[in-house]
């Protein structure tokens, strides 16, 4: 790429907020802007929550990591759009995560649209052990992603892996988001898992719709948003594990996840965890 596009590029990411940048601030992170900072402020004006359900969405995808590591025993992780959370504690990252004292060391495949998260993982995370991978990559092109060269051959796909797909939110076209799912769930051998994290405005109260829709308009405009039967659809034929497609904070809460447990609907996602077969 050259240089002038990587500086338009660069002065883009600055101006717009992405959503894993704004769930970022949100928890307390560093991988976001001002912009993406106004834009939890907007939304908690809105309809304050935003902060808690960034603590549940990651509170959420530690459980299922630590669960798939611990019970499941996989030692192979692709996590498809996290944005690589910084509001987690030392320790806490996601790769930190799908550690299991005894078992082999696992392998992390981080793959992100975001060119600032991207560069600042590979600069950070990358030099330090050779078991954690970031490529830039887009859920839209999953096809790419998927014969992308360090895709292929940093995981082995011939044993189980956990994928995640926790960018839905950027799939608006129906038959593609399946079209997704399938390729997912066909080039992962069997007994891998899918899990899947979507946004819904299931909880949102009707009266504060036309605020969250506007405020979307102006400031993620291309957000997915469905309801639990049509996240159930993206599901159909997959195996869930227990307690199955559930608000983010139902899933195998522990007793120190707090957030949004006492309203879970608070939390506007929905997550599950799939067995492939």
């Amino acid at each position: 790429m050259h240089q002038r596009a990587v500086r338009n590029l660069a002065k883009l990411e600055t101006t717009q907020a992405r959503i894993t940048r704004i769930f970022d601030a949100a928890a307390g992170g560093k991988n976001n802007f001002l912009v993406d900072k106004d834009a939890v402020r907007h939304f908690d004006q809105a309809a304050p929550a935003l902060t808690n359900a960034a603590h549940a969405v990651l509170e959420f995808l530690s459980r299922v990591i630590r669960h798939l590591a611990v019970q499941e025993e996989v030692d192979q992780f692709l996590i498809v759009g996290s944005g690589i959370p910084s509001g987690l504690s030392a320790g806490r990252n996601l790769h930190d995560l799908a550690k299991h004292p005894g078992g082999p060391a696992p392998r992390v495949l981080y793959v992100e649209n975001n060119p600032m998260v991207v560069t600042l993982a590979q600069a950070t995370i990358e030099p330090f052990t050779d078991l954690v991978r970031v490529v830039e990559g887009d859920v839209r092109e999953i096809d790419e992603v998927l014969d992308h060269h360090v895709v292929r051959t940093f995981i082995d796909w011939d044993r189980p892996v956990a994928v995640l797909l926790l960018s839905a939110y950027s799939l608006h076209d129906e038959e593609y988001a399946h079209y997704v799912i399938k390729r997912l769930r066909h080039t992962a051998p069997a007994g891998s898992f899918l899990t899947l994290l979507h946004t819904t405005f299931d909880g949102v109260p009707p009266e504060l719709l036309p605020a969250i829709d506007d405020l979307l308009a102006m400031t993620l405009p291309h957000l997915a948003v469905r309801s639990k039967e049509e996240v159930a659809a993206l599901l159909e034929g997959l195996d869930l594990v227990a307690p199955g497609l559930v608000w983010v904070p139902e899933w195998r809460p522990l007793g120190e996840d707090l957030s949004c447990q006492e309203e879970p609907s608070k939390s506007g996602n929905y997550g599950a965890v799939a067995r492939i077969p």
